[in-house]
């Protein structure tokens, strides 16, 4: 991909031809589904981590390449920045003791992956932005050594037209300019992927919407940008200004962000696509010799690379997701709502919360997207960013009369979803000593009022009390965090303060 661009760059017929082949790909997408061809119900799901690289001194180290070359796994991977890696775990059959399972496998992936990058005085952590980074660390020098993220800069930076403004007000305000996304490598995220059929996806993303306000607040884990406090969950709103190919005048018009929430409940997968291609200008026009109909006519089963790239550079933090295996196309529904960490506990059991809470909202006869409105799951996301674990989130009255409430969202979460969310697991058939043991870790949450968020931002006034300066506190934190993740215990556990 990069070999291209350097020989040719992007010209208006690259972009013309790649609109074509976008509207091929749809009309591929759409026989697909009419002809039902999609992979049987098989209920897997699967799970990346994307984690940052520091020091014994708390700072972040530039080291990914030289780490992975110790690694030497196909597991980990690069990342944006040159301080981050990304594990991959393997498809799972969501059933049984899937959630121990995992935190054995992520556990032990993770402990090896440590204890290579101390070979070269670094270390693995899982948090969801460095409390150390700083803005000198997030230049165009320290963007890893791929082409596509190259690539991916140069286009974004191409489609703006000017520098990159960071303008984030919470507890304090950052205001800075960038030249480069590289801050947007600061927003280490976890994924976790659901296959479902064509029939229930609308279903399960609608569902997935629903809760990703309850998500943050239950798992806010960013609460610093280049030393600033500012939201408890900061990653969406750098991650947004950060990766915003629009100038302020088409900010002003209301123009569509690249990472965005979404506008509406859907009715099909197709939907999503459709809206991606309709508002989104192509980044990376690169177009693969594959012709999509023709495939089908010949009985086949199209990749839609061209589709599948554009997805990719449109950030939903609910995303659809075309798979191809073994010549059978597959569809996920991919949420990248929560923050890596605090542990790999924390990180399953925000997983098991999920899984179990999507499942028992999908199969609800009277679906919460029926009785809430899009704009309050909006509003519910960007209050949990601001407030964490503090915040009050609206949600459907129970019972025949309906309506709408603002409650805690600790309330929301131990009065009603918490069951929900052990039906769920009960449907995928997950064992109870699981259900139990991870939909615990979420309700000792919520009755302490403790997440990574909250964690971080007491510890560091602690710090600063004991009469540390601002960077000091802040990397005490980072080192205090990294020595409590390592051992395991889930972060409504720890105890506060740098010692």
């Amino acid at each position: 991909m990069g070999e291209k661009v350097v020989a040719d760059g992007f010209g208006p017929s690259d972009r013309q031809q790649y609109r074509r082949k976008l509207q091929q790909c749809l009309a591929g997408l759409a026989r697909l589904l009419a002809e039902k061809r999609f992979d049987r119900p098989r209920n897997l799901m699967g799970v990346e981590i994307e984690l940052n690289l520091a020091g014994t001194d708390g700072l972040p180290r530039m080291l990914n390449g030289p780490v992975l070359e110790k690694i030497a796994s196909t597991d980990f991977q690069t990342e944006l920045g040159m301080f981050n890696l990304e594990v991959n775990i393997a498809p799972h059959q969501l059933d049984g003791r899937v959630f121990d399972r995992l935190a054995e496998e992520i556990g032990t992936g993770i402990g090896y992956a440590d204890r290579k990058a101390a070979e070269l005085d670094a270390g693995v952590v899982m948090i969801g932005i460095l409390p150390t980074l700083a803005q000198r660390d997030l230049v165009p020098e320290n963007l890893s050594d791929n082409d596509r993220y190259t690539l991916l800069n140069d286009q974004i930076l191409a489609a703006r037209g000017e520098d990159f403004t960071l303008d984030i007000h919470g507890v304090e305000r950052l205001l800075c300019t960038s030249d480069s996304i590289v801050p947007e490598a600061a927003c280490t995220s976890v994924q976790l992927h659901l296959q479902v059929t064509p029939a229930r996806f609308a279903a399960v993303w609608n569902a997935a919407q629903a809760v990703s306000g309850v998500q943050i607040a239950l798992g806010a884990n960013a609460p610093f940008v280049f030393g600033r406090e500012l939201w408890r969950e900061s990653r969406p709103p750098l991650f947004q200004q950060a990766t915003d190919t629009r100038p302020p005048e088409l900010q002003s018009q209301g123009v569509r962000p690249r990472t965005w929430f979404g506008e509406r409940w859907v009715d099909s997968v197709y939907d999503l696509f459709e809206e991606n291609v309709r508002y989104f200008p192509a980044l990376l026009p690169l177009c693969d010799e594959e012709d999509p109909l023709l495939v089908l006519d010949r009985g086949g089963v199209p990749r839609l690379q061209e589709l599948v790239l554009h997805n990719g550079t449109v950030y939903r933090w609910n995303r659809p997701v075309y798979g191809w295996v073994d010549g059978v196309p597959h569809l996920r529904v991919e949420n990248r709502v929560l923050p890596a960490g605090p542990t790999v506990t924390d990180v399953i059991a925000n997983a098991a919360f999920y899984y179990g809470l999507v499942r028992s909202l999908a199969d609800d006869p009277r679906p919460v997207w029926k009785r809430m409105t899009f704009q309050d799951a909006e509003a519910n996301f960007d209050t949990a960013c601001r407030h964490g674990i503090e915040a009050e989130l609206r949600w459907p009255r129970s019972g025949r009369a309906g309506g709408i409430a603002t409650l805690p969202a600790v309330r929301l979460v131990l009065d009603e979803l918490l069951p929900l969310a052990a039906a769920g697991l009960d449907a995928w058939h997950i064992e109870p000593a699981d259900r139990d043991f991870y939909l615990g870790v979420i309700e000792q949450r919520c009755l302490r009022r403790v997440n990574g968020a909250s964690w971080q931002t007491d510890t560091f006034h602690r710090a600063l009390e004991s009469g540390l300066d601002r960077e000091a506190a802040l990397a005490a934190t980072t080192r205090r965090y990294r020595t409590l993740m390592l051992q395991g215990e889930p972060v409504h556990t720890w105890p506060v303060g740098i010692d």
